[in-house]
């Protein structure tokens, strides 16, 4: 059998109320195992939504440096089987070749997680610094704040899934992502933007926490702000702070938490 490509599958379910049984047909989230392949070799497999899963590549393999250009990535093979998702991406012989170096280095792991002084160097990244002298307004983002969810239309139907959005300065909703998985939405929004969506100057709004992660991906692919629905976390907010990013945590109506560079977030743009 083969795995379902679909963002969002049907299900039966037995709901109980007031005392009673109902059976109702209702929609969730489709996660499935998605395997990045590099010229041949596997490089990681995530749990993904089976959606926009070409911008989902392209995100990846910029925002963990596996590639530094979109025209690095020269071509792109998706592969249903049923176990899964197989993206056979082809990348220029100079990048594999990096690629392949940087897996010899790779510190192996163990039940409690990455362990040793020179795997902890690896797991901190360093992003790039973020060069950019935009202006936001609150008012801009408290617009898209207000909006997002009305957009969010993998997440009305199954109420799972999270959002990466690309907003302009004025607070309108460009392009949208969703996934199951936080990283992986955001990777998506990258890819898209990567790939010439969505490249007006703006910020990112996520529907998720903002780790270190998220910021490290959001400054490694020139995205100078970054606001999230929920809150950041210490690290997060060190690293913002080292590479120039404005992140902006608890993103709700009427109110949102500048944490890192507040310079950018203004009254009103003149």
């Amino acid at each position: 059998m083969i795995m379902s490509t679909d963002p969002a599958s049907y299900v039966q379910r037995h709901v109980w109320q007031g005392g009673q049984i109902s059976t109702v047909e209702d929609q969730v989230a489709t996660e499935t195992p998605v395997a990045i392949v590099f010229n041949g070799i596997s490089h990681v497999v995530m749990m993904a939504t089976p959606s926009d899963l070409e911008d989902f590549v392209f995100g990846f393999s910029l925002t963990e440096g596996i590639v530094e250009t979109a025209d690095q990535l020269l071509d792109l093979e998706e592969i249903s089987t049923d176990k899964g998702i197989e993206l056979h991406a082809l990348i220029t012989a100079e990048r594999f070749a990096g690629l392949k170096e940087k897996r010899r280095n790779l510190v192996g792991r163990t039940g409690c997680g990455i362990c040793g002084a020179e795997s902890l160097e690896i797991a901190v990244p360093n992003p790039k610094w973020v060069n950019s002298e935009i202006l936001l307004s609150h008012a801009a983002l408290q617009r898209a704040i207000i909006t997002i969810s009305e957009v969010q239309e993998l997440q009305k139907q199954t109420g799972a899934v999270h959002a990466a959005a690309w907003c302009n300065l004025d607070g309108d909703i460009v392009v949208l992502r969703e996934d199951v998985g936080r990283h992986n939405a955001l990777d998506k929004l990258i890819g898209a933007r990567a790939r010439g969506n969505a490249i007006d100057p703006g910020f990112a709004l996520v529907t998720s926490r903002a780790s270190y992660e998220m910021v490290s991906k959001a400054a490694n692919a020139d995205m100078p702000i970054l606001a999230s629905v929920s809150a950041p976390t210490s690290l997060a907010i060190e690293l913002a702070e080292k590479c120039g990013l404005t992140l902006v945590g608890f993103s709700r109506r009427d109110r949102h938490v500048i944490y890192a560079n507040e310079q950018r977030l203004i009254s009103e743009l003149k």
